[in-house]
């Protein structure tokens, strides 16, 4: 018996599976099994079709094709080309599959299609060391290039693959990889990728340079950052603009962006540009989550690891949300417990949130008038709880004033000083950027010069923080070092730090 290797989705990880066939007297059927999907079982007639049209005589035998292991629920199209050539090699006993993984959607004329699931498939089973050799069409060959270790054998239709499986020189098929022409970082033998076209710039933000600094330290740090300001003062615009002076990728990071966005049947790129996601405030609690009444599947909160998760108008989202999110803004993941399975994802976002100071937005502002009173405004700011806001590393009230608008500083100039943070976090040996550092991490790397242990002391009994908050205070005052150049915090530093702490 042949076996042909493939491989389905298991929620993010794919697990290998064995295409295995046999032909047997009796009357002519066509089965296959294996604990499959409507999408698997409609195989069928795409194979037929496809071998017909290419001048195939389907063999009159009873052909049973098994998905192994059998007690793995198994879905997607992909498993279309290798059921096609079990059957094309049915009468072959010399031919040996055991080398090469095959995935492709067959069309009924014979052409090999691409799915959304064949990029993360393939992607997880490198990760795992589990594959060396993958034959796909010229589509999926193109997504596959930039994941290492893999030789991608490249056929446009099931008249090619079967001459690929016959053929000695399969090096003919061999795809030529690329690589990603973007500027480049080498840091600690590590490659690191960024890219200099801002979309968006930070020059269009009138005034308001602390909010720019602010958003520097967030984006150097990868903290997490809330800003409370009057309507149209700038808040949604720096939000906006801030993926784009993210610090570097490296090519891990890239190709896991990439998966989420085909996981989440988005067109796949490998721009070193953060993921920016921005539900809307109505949004259910299972859609940033994840969630499902059977499958556990992937909310805003997953896709957004690595990048920027950003909350607009953010009392506004139900309270339940607001308080779900202490986990995984805690502990960088989440875990998703369903009836039939149970998922862990990584949550490795920067938490970006705006906010009005009340209900009508006026609080503020020089030159509009409040309109609500002491109770609406404590019942708007209630919404928020204490050990929410603890977990925020900068918090920023903005003013509605333009006087500082002849300063306009560019997303450029911003990125450099964000790119030496980061150069100098690397150097260093961190593997995580300072806002995501352990407990030991925190110990190791963010020094204190002995007048800032003392300030930061009376801070502790003025401000009255927690353990956290003072974790956080030292993760800022870190990046804002780097920022500065320091190799260890200074008083500056630390006071600066503690400003941004919500009091």
């Amino acid at each position: 018996m042949k076996i042909i290797k493939s491989a389905s989705l298991d929620s993010i990880e794919a697990i290998a599976i064995d295409v295995e066939s046999t032909f047997t007297k009796g009357l002519p059927t066509f089965t296959i099994v294996g604990m499959i999907s409507t999408s698997i079982s409609e195989s069928k007639d795409r194979v037929k079709s496809a071998l017909l049209t290419n001048g195939f005589k389907f063999p009159p035998l009873k052909i049973t094709v098994n998905l192994s292991p059998s007690e793995i629920a198994k879905k997607g199209t992909h498993f279309d080309l290798a059921i096609a050539l079990q059957i094309a090699f049915y009468e072959d006993k010399k031919v040996d599959f055991s080398d090469i993984f095959i995935f492709g959607e067959l069309a009924l004329d014979g052409n090999i299609k691409d799915t959304n699931s064949i990029f993360p498939i393939i992607l997880s089973l490198s990760k795992k060391d589990s594959i060396n050799k993958v034959l796909v069409c010229t589509q999926t060959a193109q997504k596959l290039v930039n994941i290492p270790n893999l030789e991608i054998y490249c056929v446009k239709n099931l008249d090619q693959a079967i001459e690929f499986i016959k053929t000695d020189k399969k090096e003919n098929y061999l795809y030529e990889k690329k690589k990603l022409e973007y500027k480049t970082l080498i840091i600690n033998d590590e490659q690191y990728f960024y890219d200099t076209n801002y979309l968006e710039d930070f020059k269009d933000v009138i005034g308001q340079d602390m909010a720019k600094y602010a958003a520097m330290i967030c984006a150097a740090g990868n903290h997490n950052l809330i800003m409370e300001g009057s309507p149209g003062c700038g808040k949604s615009m720096i939000s906006k603009r801030l993926q784009y002076i993210m610090p570097p990728m490296n090519l891990e990071e890239i190709l896991e962006k990439a998966k989420l966005l085909a996981l989440d049947f988005k067109e796949v790129d490998f721009f070193p540009i953060r993921a920016f996601r921005s539900p809307h405030h109505s949004s259910t609690k299972s859609s940033i989550f994840g969630g499902g009444s059977s499958n556990a599947k992937m909310g805003e909160i997953a896709l957004s690891n690595g990048g920027i998760l950003f909350f607009d108008e953010l009392p506004h989202f139900s309270k339940s949300i607001l308080e779900a999110l202490r986990e995984p803004l805690e502990d960088n993941k989440i875990l998703i417990s369903r009836v039939n399975n149970k998922i862990l994802y990584e949550t490795k976002f920067i938490f970006v949130a705006a906010m009005n100071p009340c209900p009508c937005g006026n609080l503020l502002s020089s030159v509009k008038e409040c309109r609500c009173n002491e109770i609406e405004i404590q019942r708007y700011k209630n919404k928020l709880s204490e050990p929410f806001l603890d977990r925020i590393d900068l918090y920023l009230v903005m003013n509605d004033s333009f006087k500082d608008n002849k300063n306009k500083v560019s997303s450029k100039e911003l990125h450099e000083n964000i790119i030496k943070a980061f150069i100098k976090q690397k150097q260093r040996g961190q593997k995580e950027l300072n806002g995501k550092l352990s407990d030991e991490e925190i110990k190791k790397y963010c020094i204190l010069d002995e007048e800032s242990l003392n300030i930061l002391e009376k801070a502790r009994f003025n401000y009255q923080l927690s353990f956290r908050s003072i974790n956080k205070v030292l993760k800022v005052a870190r990046t804002i070092a780097d920022l500065n150049d320091n190799e260890i915090i200074t008083k500056n530093d630390l006071l600066q730090s503690l400003n941004f702490r919500r009091r």
